[in-house]
């Protein structure tokens, strides 16, 4: 009971004159329905479920919020139902405790899938209401801080989501504490043995910093005052250990050349005295150039303030400083939650609006992208940290990643602005849309109504808005052109039994026509014609009215015998060749066809080559697909085949050392031999491998691209 007798001090310290009466009823609810229940840590459930209130109730949130903290795992354990969390405790805590609810009664064809919609629930739930991620992240603080008693895979996937997407959010919100905590904990998870260099070094290194930070604290005040800035506090801290790894990853230098271990703030009366200070600091120390920045004159987007420089201090090390006043100071530590306004129904401040819009447009961001491999890249780059601060002619500022680009940049002002880029003015001067964007660079972005997304942007963009804004008219420019081919193919045929597609719609025929081609629409019907996933042959026996198949069909065959027979003439079959039956034809010279390679198993068709007699592809050959339906011919494997075939896979996996020996191994084992094998590494440092290997059939190659899909460093598998 103690722990909620904590609780309950907590929020009587901040909820005045608020009835309480609903936080212990809630208390004892989890209490009788969680019971004896153990969190995966092995502690009690109900004392994860109040330390989750507990943190929400020490970021002085709302009593909802605080009873939706207690109540989370009730829906996620099954042990109450929404409409019972309604009737109970009101309309706007279900909602809350079901927005953090992950999906775990829907089963889906991946896990990736999974996980893809569980993030996907939760973003649409952070959109209606900003609280939910609130209770997900004290949730997810409680669950890292247990994380060394789950087994080695549960810890893996927890630190890399909480690395990927809960730290990041936490940042969007302004929570800085949290989010330093969420990756010094998952850095601790993912990479035990850097995490543990780099405590013990900070360990041994303790007394001297101390002093140093000593040192450096005397001179601050005593030049301030010389000034006449008289600062509220200053504060010499460690930097978090996860930042300090970032330095040396990026700066590719050992840990001894990080003279930056210890981050020194300046708390100052106003912001006048921010820059006054600022002043202070660099006619004492040299600044570093580019390490300058002004968050005071333009925010960051979740409302950070702060004037930041980099100076060669006392003994040449580098200081790392920031400069704030006491409410920016506030809001820099506990974000969104230092001014919990709206919560007691006040109006929203303008910077907070901004905020929740940012947030929601992150939502509205995701909710096109389908493909799940696709859409948790998006979350990840939708999360970016920014390293890019650059401006608009008018002033407005723009937070980019390294590396973006003017394209990336036209995309973050206006999805409309992006697609009709054509070139950009950077500080005044033309440059290329590859061009490299610096923080404090002002661009002016250049349209034209005719321009539209090229392929080759999604080559040189770094966001995720502008990668999916692009694939999004890439997608809708293939779907018309497909709609329109399909639409010319389809009245072409047509005509030749005097029918149009509108004559099919009046007269009842469009919805059989649909039914046996499986399209859930004519749209859908015209968009698989003219992209090919209908062959012109499948369409003409769906389209032809019955009276004049049969005909049609004893004509094809007569004249495909005809052509067979004159092929077979011009040249014997030779020897050893692969078995075939084909429809009413013996003795033909048959060939497998290099172009698509089909091996026994596949589905096949033949094409009469005049003079060379029959070339087998696959019935899905892009090819075959693009010839003359008049020469195919019904072809099929005949009995059991002992032979090897050849057939071609395209791998794409991680540029990690040895990974041409692994993946040759994994097909070794299969017992399949390497005839051929071509390798590129691509511009995103992909590894793209073609290989041509020898299969006895269809079995044995599915088996071989399974197996290389499990690979850790596989990404991709195809045949090609």
């Amino acid at each position: 009971m103690s722990d909620f007798q904590n609780l309950l001090a907590l929020t009587t310290g901040y909820l005045h004159d608020v009835d309480l009466t609903r936080l212990s009823s809630a208390y004892d609810f989890i209490c009788e329905r969680h019971a004896s229940q153990r969190h995966a840590s092995g502690e009690l459930y109900i004392d994860h479920l109040t330390e989750v209130a507990s943190s929400l109730a020490a970021m002085k949130l709302d009593l909802d919020t605080v009873i939706a903290g207690l109540l989370h795992g009730t829906l996620k354990e099954e042990v109450a139902s929404l409409k019972e969390l309604e009737e109970r405790f009101g309309r706007d805590v279900a909602h809350l405790v079901d927005g953090a609810t992950r999906i775990t009664h829907v089963r889906y064809n991946s896990e990736l899938a999974h996980q893809a919609e569980n993030i996907r629930k939760l973003l649409l739930a952070i959109g209606a209401d900003i609280r939910v991620l609130l209770v997900k992240l004290a949730d997810r603080l409680q669950d890292m801080l247990t994380l060394d008693v789950v087994d080695e895979e549960v810890r893996r996937h927890k630190a890399r989501e909480t690395m990927d997407l809960y730290a990041p959010l936490a940042s969007r919100l302004g929570i800085d504490w949290l989010k330093r905590e969420l990756e010094d904990l998952a850095f601790k998870y993912l990479f035990p043995t850097e995490y543990e260099d780099l405590v013990s070094h900070l360990e041994d290194t303790l007394e001297e910093r101390q002093a140093y930070v000593e040192e450096v604290i005397g001179i601050l005040y005593q030049k301030l005052r010389v000034n006449q800035v008289v600062p509220v506090r200053i504060i010499g801290r460690p930097k978090h250990i996860y930042s300090i790894y970032k330095k040396l990853v990026v700066q590719k230098i050992p840990l001894s050349r990080v003279y930056d271990k210890v981050a020194f703030r300046i708390i100052v009366r106003s912001i006048k005295e921010c820059y006054e200070a600022l002043g202070t600091v660099h006619g004492e120390w040299t600044p570093v150039p580019g390490r300058i920045k002004d968050f005071v004159s333009a925010p960051k987007s979740n409302n950070y303030q702060s004037l930041h420089t980099t100076v060669v201090g006392p003994h040449e090390h580098f200081i790392e400083i920031q400069i704030r006043t006491e409410e920016m100071d506030k809001v820099a530590q506990e974000g969104v939650a230092a001014h919990w306004a709206y919560k007691e129904g006040q109006k929203i401040s303008g910077n907070d609006a901004r905020l929740f819009q940012d947030l929601k447009q992150l939502v509205q961001n995701l909710q096109d992208v389908e493909d799940p491999g696709e859409f948790m890249e998006s979350v990840r780059g939708e999360l970016f940290e920014p390293d890019v601060y650059a401006l608009t002619p008018t002033g407005e500022v723009r937070e980019l990643p390294r590396g973006s680009t003017p394209i990336d940049f036209a995309y973050a002002i206006h999805t409309a602005v992006g697609d009709t880029c054509v070139g950009a003015k950077v500080n005044g001067q033309m440059v290329q849309l590859k061009h490299e964007l610096q923080s404090g660079d002002i661009v002016e972005i250049l349209t034209q109504k005719q321009q539209h997304p090229k392929q080759a942007w999604l080559q040189i963009v770094q966001t995720s808005r502008a990668k999916t804004r692009i694939r999004q008219w890439l997608r809708r420019e293939e779907r018309e052109r497909s709609l329109k081919l399909g639409r010319e193919i389809c009245e072409r045929e047509l005509r030749k039994y005097h029918v149009s597609i509108r004559g099919l719609v009046k007269g009842g025929h469009l919805r059989l026509l649909l039914k046996d081609l499986r399209c859930s629409s004519l749209d859908d019907l015209l968009i698989k014609v003219g992209s090919g996933a209908i062959t012109i042959p499948r369409l003409m026996r769906a389209l032809q009215p019955e009276e004049y198949r049969e005909a049609e069909e004893k004509r094809r065959q007569e004249e495909l015998e005809e052509r067979a027979r004159r092929a077979a003439e011009q040249r014997p079959p030779a020897p050893g060749k692969e078995a075939f039956d084909i429809d009413g034809v013996d003795d033909m010279l048959v060939k497998i066809s290099q172009c698509c390679r089909p091996v026994p198993g596949d589905a096949i068709m033949g094409f009469i080559t005049m003079g060379s007699g029959v070339s087998i592809h696959r019935s899905d050959c892009p090819n075959l697909l693009n010839s003359d339906p008049c020469r195919w011919l019904d072809v099929t494997w005949s009995g059991t085949v002992e032979t090897s075939h050849r057939s071609a896979l395209l791998i794409r996996a991680e540029n990690k050392k040895n990974v041409l020996a692994e993946i040759s191994s994994t097909i070794s084992t299969d017992d399949a031999n390497i005839v051929e094998m071509t390798v590129r590494t691509t511009a995103e440092n992909i590894t793209a491998i073609k290989v041509v290997v020898e299969v006895t059939d269809l079995q044995q190659l599915r088996l071989i691209k399974q197996h290389l899909q499990q690979m850790a460093v596989v990404i991709e598998v195809r045949r090609v």
